[in-house]
């Protein structure tokens, strides 16, 4: 079989464009034809994985409400559509979604369900009828978790046709890292890391706030950029919080594994359902960190990290929540092992990077056999 990974946009910096990347390189070094057509502000190009895989970048005239506007997405798909016998497109990407459309494809198509258009209203009342021709044409539609697409108000309708197929991301515990300065600063602190753009559904003003009820034995860090810095650096300023809580900006790729294997736990503070998943906290459970996440209301957040098992779960936007599940888990020995190691099993049994592309390929050839 040959597939054909289509949607979102290079360089790699969002969980989608990981996923479709990471399934292009696992599906074809297991000697399986798959490639990726993305679109790309930069110049056209194509990346090999070797004999089996190829990410084919096309050009884009621009992006718009986190659309990129590919005409030249349009005609190469028209020109190589044939060539594939499953396109795997992943929503929410609405210029591969006419892409698919006014390609003239006539083979099998599975939808990714990463997540529903939440932020974008505007974007989504004028995408809703291709929406809902993709949702009709697709043969088969996969989320990343049960609870998800259970919950998508788009696809009530279709669960006969609806499965899941959990992210799987490769073990950060076995990547090489180099150390940085301020970790070395911070020896003999527990460390509650966070990673993430600055944007408000990450809901990091309330893991700052959360900062203020632990004890000085802790230190909150968290990784990213975005266009809440200046906001977030005035609160930690103004809540007397600068020995305790650090923005670090955005981590390096050679620094990063290094915060993961050193922290106590990771935290996800997020707020909205727009977190769908958050490959991150499965990024810490390879590490074997416990996790202390939000019960988003139909988000498959909370079922990623298990509650009571890998980590704990508490309610949005509740700082003191956030803070009592931390110390929960690291206040005492015993029991914060236990969380160390359940973390690491659910990663090994749920979340590892094989078992994705196993999952990913037995899809594939459960809809060719149809």
């Amino acid at each position: 079989m040959k597939i054909l990974q289509l949607g979102k946009f290079y360089p790699i910096r969002g969980g989608v464009e990981k996923v479709m990347w990471d399934l292009t390189k696992g599906i074809s070094s297991r000697g399986i034809d798959c490639d990726m057509l993305c679109a790309t502000l930069e110049d056209e190009n194509t990346i090999d994985f070797g004999e089996h895989g190829h990410v084919f970048c096309v050009k884009a005239l621009a992006k718009k409400a986190a659309t990129m506007l590919s005409p030249a997405m349009v005609a190469r798909l028209r020109r190589i559509a044939g060539d594939y016998d499953i396109i795997h497109v992943h929503h929410p990407d609405p210029m591969a979604c006419l892409a698919l459309m006014l390609s003239g494809y006539k083979g099998k198509v599975v939808l990714h369900w990463h997540s529903d258009i939440l932020s974008q209203k505007v974007l989504l009342a004028f995408y809703e009828p291709l929406q809902r021709w993709l949702i009709k044409r697709a043969d088969l539609i996969v989320g990343t978790t049960p609870v998800y697409v259970q919950n998508a108000p788009a696809l009530k309708d279709v669960q006969h046709k609806v499965t899941y197929l959990p992210i799987g991301v490769e073990d950060v515990s076995k990547t090489p890292s180099c150390t940085p300065d301020l970790l070395e600063k911070l020896q003999g602190k527990k460390i509650v890391f966070s990673l993430g753009r600055l944007v408000p559904y990450k809901g990091y003003t309330y893991l700052v706030d959360a900062a203020s009820y632990l004890n000085d034995s802790y230190h909150v860090v968290i990784g990213g950029d975005g266009p809440l810095r200046e906001i977030l650096e005035k609160q930690i300023v103004d809540s007397g919080l600068g020995d305790k809580v650090t923005l670090l900006g955005r981590v390096s790729d050679e620094e990063l594994p290094a915060w993961y294997q050193s922290c106590s736990l990771f935290c996800l503070s997020s707020i909205w359902k727009t977190e769908a998943f958050a490959i991150v906290q499965v990024e810490a459970m390879s590490c074997a960190k416990p996790v202390v996440a939000t019960s988003i209301p139909d988000s498959g957040v909370s079922w990623v990290n298990a509650h009571g098992v890998s980590g704990l779960n508490v309610p949005p936007e509740d700082p003191h929540a956030l803070a009592n599940a931390i110390m929960d888990i690291c206040e005492e020995k015993t029991r914060y092992d236990v969380f160390c190691a359940n973390a690491r099993a659910r990663f090994e049994t749920v979340f590892g990077f094989d078992s994705m592309i196993d999952g990913c390929i037995g899809l594939y050839q459960s809809i060719l056999s149809k």
